[in-house]
């Protein structure tokens, strides 16, 4: 228990503060999972808000808001995840589409001097 008066005005002070953290951080994950193209302004600025109290990292919040965007504009269905990686074609997938095969390219005459 804290016994001088600047640690007790502290503690009253961080508590106040994480119960406030806490309530910001539940309205936003609220308002992510239940976001639609009306709610998206207002979930924007949240997440905004979010990070300019330093809630969340900038860096996370532009990409909330970039995954947002595009689902939103692809009119795709809520996810679990938000950042969950799409089905990607391969190396050797993208190859098999794009190049000729072996057979259709013509051998060249001409010999070599």
């Amino acid at each position: 228990m804290p016994i001088t008066k600047s640690v007790k005005k502290s503690l009253k002070v961080s508590q106040r503060r994480r119960q406030e953290n806490r309530r910001q951080e539940i309205a936003l994950k609220k308002a992510i999972k239940t976001v639609t193209p009306k709610t998206l302004p207002k979930t924007i600025s949240l997440i905004d808000k979010a990070a300019k109290t330093h809630l969340i990292h900038k860096n996370k919040a532009a990409r909330l808001k970039s995954k947002l965007t595009i689902r939103l504009a692809l009119g795709e269905p809520r996810r679990e995840k938000i950042g969950q990686p799409q089905k990607v074609k391969t190396q050797n997938e993208k190859l098999k589409t794009s190049t000729k095969s072996i057979k259709e390219i013509p051998k060249s005459t001409s010999k070599k001097k």
